[in-house]
């Protein structure tokens, strides 16, 4: 063969080895998070499933005079791999100080009293909001912001977090990396003199306290930089997505809050006796906070696993991806559940609306029952069962 033929066909042969190279398949290993979910998790994987129940505001946490952090991560509830969630109370005039989280997103439902925030991105975009009980905020992994108590009433609110072992990787606070870094290289890197930086804190201050702040944002000294998406939503100012006899439910995620890329929310109310249906789903784990009430929550974990948990007021439950479960109002008063999920675009297939999406005759194949029974079977999603039955949507939104 000629040289010059040679050549051009060894090049060509290079080039079909190496996209054959990059279209074979990559071997699975554990701790690559491209293959996380084919990685058989121990703890799922016994012949019992693990709790999935935590009694977070039993829990000590951290408290700085009236202000607390009550965390419940992979080391208070193990099963919880892919969200952690908080308890925060900010007293009046204190701030959860300037931080950043290096491993995971924030979302936040404000229960009780007002919260305003700042928070930038790699940008330079800042944005101020103030927050009422029922709002949402969202901070992206790794933006830097800050948490402060507005007017005389305690602050309470929860944050969930996309991934469960957030805390133990850290959080990055503003007063801890100035007390460490020496005083020579503050100064070089701000342009300041090192005296600038005397009485600094020398340990992280956590929970700042000082007056309360102005009853308007004041400007950044940067001056007014809004990003294009805000970090605010206003959940229960919106009607409710789906309303039925036994309850009701809001929801967000990306599809009406966009830049929540991460995590979506739900707050679901339930009147005694009803029951959110059997359901799973398919792209995100769940993480439930007791807001009012007492709920029964079951999980099918396959292969003759079932598990029940009865969840009170303040305590918090975990579904992983996949498994099957559902939601009781087992108390006699009204409930409310504020729900998270580690995604950005909400999925639920229910178990009502699976059964009416296969005929009849599949149907007595598989259970071995005439297909007449199954013509009785509820002919579109129930979503929601009220005490009586089955509950009647009244309206709401998709």
């Amino acid at each position: 063969m000629p040289e010059p033929k040679r050549r051009d066909f060894l090049a060509a042969a290079a080039i079909t080895a190496a996209v054959a190279a990059m279209a074979e398949p990559k071997k699975a290993e554990a701790g690559d998070p491209a293959f996380m979910n084919n990685v058989p998790d121990p703890l799922l994987g016994g012949k019992e499933l693990p709790t999935f129940k935590f009694a977070l505001e039993k829990s000590v946490g951290k408290v700085v005079g009236k202000s607390s952090g009550k965390e419940a991560t992979v080391l208070q509830l193990p099963i919880s791999k892919g969200i952690a969630g908080v308890s925060m109370t900010l007293e009046p005039g204190a701030m959860r100080e300037l931080h950043w989280h290096a491993t995971a997103a924030e979302w936040a439902f404000v229960l009780e009293g007002r919260v305003r925030t700042t928070v930038i991105d790699p940008r330079g975009y800042a944005e101020t909001n103030d927050f009422e009980p029922g709002d949402v905020w969202y901070f992206p992994r790794g933006h830097g912001h800050m948490l402060e108590c507005l007017g005389n009433e305690p602050a309470h609110f929860i944050l969930i977090f996309d991934n469960g072992y957030f805390s133990e990787f850290g959080t990055f606070s503003i007063s801890d990396w100035i007390g460490l870094t020496p005083k020579p290289l503050l100064a070089k890197s701000l342009g300041l003199p090192e005296s600038a930086f005397d009485d600094f804190p020398e340990d992280e201050v956590y929970f700042a306290r000082g007056p309360a702040p102005s009853a308007k944002p004041l400007m950044p000294l940067q001056g007014w930089r809004p990003p294009p998406h805000t970090h605010r939503y206003q959940l229960l100012a919106q009607p409710p997505h789906r309303v039925f006899k036994g309850g009701r439910e809001w929801r967000v995620d990306s599809t009406r809050f966009p830049i929540s890329t991460t995590i979506a929310g739900v707050i679901l109310d339930l009147e005694p006796g009803a029951l959110r249906e059997l359901h799973w789903h398919p792209s995100a784990d769940e993480w439930h906070y007791v807001v009012a009430g007492q709920i029964s929550v079951t999980m099918f974990g396959s292969h003759g696993r079932y598990r029940v948990e009865t969840l009170d007021q303040g305590d918090v439950g975990y579904i992983p991806q996949g498994y099957g479960h559902s939601i009781e109002n087992i108390g006699a008063t009204p409930c409310r559940v504020l729900i998270g999920f580690n995604t950005g675009v909400y999925e639920t297939i229910d178990l009502s609306q699976w059964i009416a999406g296969n005929p009849a005759d599949v149907l007595a194949k598989n259970f071995g029952k005439p297909a007449a029974l199954f013509e009785k079977f509820p002919k579109r999603d129930v979503f929601i069962a009220d005490k009586g039955g089955l509950g009647k949507p009244s309206e709401g939104h998709e």
